[in-house]
């Protein structure tokens, strides 16, 4: 079914929405989840919350792009689900290795101002701009979709160390750009 067929559903109240929703995006969305929570019923659970805050958040919400919409907030839910769980215990996921090989670009304090926060996204998507698409691709894999150092390279069809390679100079070309911009690192 089409995206904006399910959106137009959504709009309608029709509950079959969630049913097409999961039909078409339940195996992106768990990865998504997965590759932050590396955790399977964790994963699940963070699935059926999208669905819930879609249906919650559509109207007044029409997104033009549902696969993205819905991965946004699959990703922000897990992320919650994360620190909560990451609190009692702790687990190596992808989340915490992509976030650890981003701290020597992005300070690790929180930021104090909204303003200052969407000022650094503006930069690094700036920054992103400049790249090439297959180093662009590699850096949003990683670093929102989380995907691992394997993952990517078979997407790409290139060697893992070309991967870990590609991400050290983009996370080193980051590191220098924000510095220029005027950020502290």
């Amino acid at each position: 079914m089409q995206d904006d067929r399910i959106v137009a559903m959504y709009w309608q109240r029709d509950e079959a929405a969630i049913r097409e929703t999961e039909k078409k995006y339940a195996g992106y969305l768990l990865k998504i989840a997965y590759n932050i929570l590396f955790d399977m019923e964790d994963s699940k659970e963070s699935v059926n919350d999208t669905y819930m805050k879609a249906w919650n958040s559509m109207p007044p919400h029409r997104p033009s792009i549902l696969s993205s919409y819905l991965g946004k907030i699959t990703r922000q839910l897990s992320i919650d689900i994360y620190r909560t769980r990451h609190r009692v215990k702790r687990q190596a996921s992808e989340y915490a290795v992509s976030l650890s090989e981003l701290e020597e670009c992005i300070s690790g304090g929180t930021t104090e101002q909204d303003v200052e926060l969407h000022l650094l996204a503006d930069a690094i998507n700036a920054y992103l701009g400049t790249l090439s698409k297959e180093a662009r691709t590699t850096f949003v894999g990683r670093y929102y979709y989380m995907d691992s150092i394997k993952e990517i390279a078979a997407y790409h069809d290139i060697s893992e160390s070309k991967v870990k390679s590609m991400l050290y100079r983009t996370r080193q070309g980051l590191k220098m750009y924000l510095k220029g911009e005027g950020f502290e690192i």
